[in-house]
């Protein structure tokens, strides 16, 4: 009998008011023991696939290639008079989530250097070059023998992880080398997949950890009731970031000049679901005072033109903007990357794409900091922060066309309304900076 034998028995009537009996108990503490046995098969096989499946499917074939010369950059690009801290992040959203504790860090070791690592070819390409690090590259996939070899080559003295990044054989190859790992800004929920029963093994390896800064009290509760004493609440450093955006150079060429005194609507990392509810409502609601900035998700100039062709408004793309042609332009769609922070400094009202389906909601602390309302999507649960935000209603919840353009109309013809929104947002923002501080003081101890 196995154990998928023994699920199936478990589904039976008269099996499920039973308890497990002591045979079956063990039987389950061997198998889960076992799971990073069967963990490391599955990634050789996941290998395996992809270097068949590259061969028909371009995205697969992208993906190996970006990976295939990671060891030669690093053999070529480490030097082993040199130290160096090693910190990996999955995307560009957790990069912004701990860039300012990255720079706090690199202010705190200033004898060495730091190599950074991304798992997503959309976060890598947007920030692989960055004010922080000295190198930077894609993390291989989670072998046991990548895991060695990556570490052999840096030799890291400390490792950061953020948010949601376990990769089993990384962690463990950093533990067996006593090298301090930190997770910075975790967030944890008790019905997640690592704190249900076959989650075991996964929480054997979250010990590798030296030790866990989480971004709430319920992720402490979580962990403390699973034996964690290595974890401490940081907040979220999200909030130290989107702070230093007032203070950046925001100017966008010929931006204030196509806004010019109207009611400006930003929409940032929109989805077809968004942009859906979006152009249905700019095309049956024309405003002489009123103007559009759309900023789609994937940069795709196909995609971008498509929708263009659906507004009955003078649009125009960003890139084309000038002295000579914003007169007249109602909306501009974005076409390029690394400007929508700016872009929401023009916001009188912002939307927040990704919460009408089920590709996630982005940032919304981007535009709150610059006192304006923020509307989103459904789809928000993941997000604390939103959560908060909703109740003090400096975040708007929509879940039709028909709310979207209630509450865009009200947030429109209401000066008032807006300004207070946004006070609300900006004072949450600024009510739960300091979270870098608490990091950094932890780790300027243990140096």
């Amino acid at each position: 009998m196995d154990f998928f034998h023994i699920m199936i028995l478990c589904k039976n009537n008269k099996i499920r008011s039973l308890k497990l009996n002591i045979f079956t108990k063990y039987y389950f503490s061997v198998v889960l023991n076992d799971m990073s046995t069967l963990y490391n098969l599955l990634m050789i096989k996941v290998m395996v696939l992809l270097s068949i499946l590259k061969i028909f499917n371009l995205k697969i074939r992208k993906f190996i290639n970006e990976r295939k010369n990671v060891f030669q950059v690093l053999q070529k690009e480490i030097s082993k008079s040199e130290k160096y801290i090693w910190i990996h992040v999955a995307s560009l959203g957790e990069y912004e989530q701990g860039l300012p504790v990255f720079k706090e860090i690199k202010s705190l070791y200033k004898n060495h250097k730091i190599v950074l690592s991304f798992f997503s070819s959309s976060g890598y390409n947007a920030r692989k070059n960055n004010p922080i690090s000295d190198l930077t590259v894609y993390i291989p996939i989670d072998t046991y023998k990548n895991a060695n070899r990556f570490l052999d080559i840096i030799k890291p003295d400390i490792a950061l992880f953020v948010k949601y990044e376990f990769w089993p054989n990384f962690l463990l190859s950093l533990k067996k080398r006593n090298i301090p790992t930190y997770l910075i800004a975790g967030l944890f929920r008790e019905n997640h997949w690592i704190f249900k029963f076959y989650g075991f093994w996964m929480r054997k390896i979250l010990k590798s950890f030296s030790h866990l800064f989480v971004q709430n009290n319920n992720s402490m509760k979580v962990l403390s009731k699973f034996n964690f004493n290595n974890c401490s609440i940081m907040g979220d450093s999200r909030y130290d970031r989107v702070m230093t955006l007032l203070d950046q150079n925001n100017e966008v060429s010929f931006v204030n000049e196509f806004k010019n005194s109207r009611t400006c609507i930003v929409a940032g990392s929109t989805w077809k679901e968004d942009d859906d509810l979006i152009l249905k409502f700019i095309n049956s609601h024309l405003f002489n005072d009123t103007c559009w900035i759309i900023a789609p998700h994937q940069i795709n100039l196909k995609y971008i033109e498509k929708i263009q062709q659906k507004v009955k408004s003078n649009s125009i793309l960003l890139s084309e903007l000038n002295s000579e042609n914003f007169q007249n332009i109602d909306i501009i769609f974005v076409d390029s990357v690394g400007l929508l922070t700016k872009l929401y400094a023009y916001a009188d009202i912002s939307y927040v794409g990704g919460g009408m389906g089920n590709t996630g909601l982005h940032n919304t602390l981007e535009p709150a900091v610059f006192k304006i309302p923020v509307v989103i999507g459904k789809t928000f649960e993941k997000f604390p922060e939103v959560s908060d935000l909703i109740n003090l209603n400096g975040i708007i919840s929509i879940r039709n066309y028909d709310s979207f353009k209630t509450k865009i109309n009200e947030l429109i013809q209401s000066n008032d309304k807006r300004d207070e929104m946004g006070e609300i947002n900006y004072n949450y923002i600024k009510s739960n900076q300091g979270a870098t501080k608490k990091v950094i003081t932890y780790l300027n101890e243990k140096k």
